[in-house]
């Protein structure tokens, strides 16, 4: 729970459920696939669901991040988008020239994993 000015605001990332593609919710839940989530990112309201889900799925399986704290994660996501053109190259994509929400949200999920 967050206050400002005396307002109380509700962080909690698996009350309900959060906006994801035009319309469409998904539930936060333990079985939300974050690479599923994530190739459905196409507006803001996208992102911002797949970012609670991501510290949703961190919050509840934190084994399966090999980057649990702030400094290793931050090194993992500068050291992927280094590397980034190798990615999109194996996925016989070019790299993007200005990334959309889609992009930052593949950067914020390689970043969980990558060494």
């Amino acid at each position: 729970m967050e206050i400002h000015d005396h307002e109380q605001r509700n962080l909690d990332p698996f009350e309900g459920t959060t906006p994801m593609n035009n319309g469409v919710t998904a539930k936060l839940d333990e079985d939300n696939d974050l690479g599923e989530s994530c190739e459905h990112i196409h507006t803001r309201a996208d992102f911002i669901g797949f970012l609670h889900t991501l510290r949703g799925q961190l919050q509840r399986r934190p084994e399966e991040w090999e980057n649990r704290d702030l400094p290793a994660y931050l090194d993992a996501l500068t050291a992927w988008v280094e590397d980034m053109e190798g990615y999109y190259k194996n996925r016989g994509e070019t790299v993007p020239d200005q990334p959309t929400w889609k992009t930052l949200g593949q950067i914020l999920l390689a970043a969980k994993v990558y060494e």
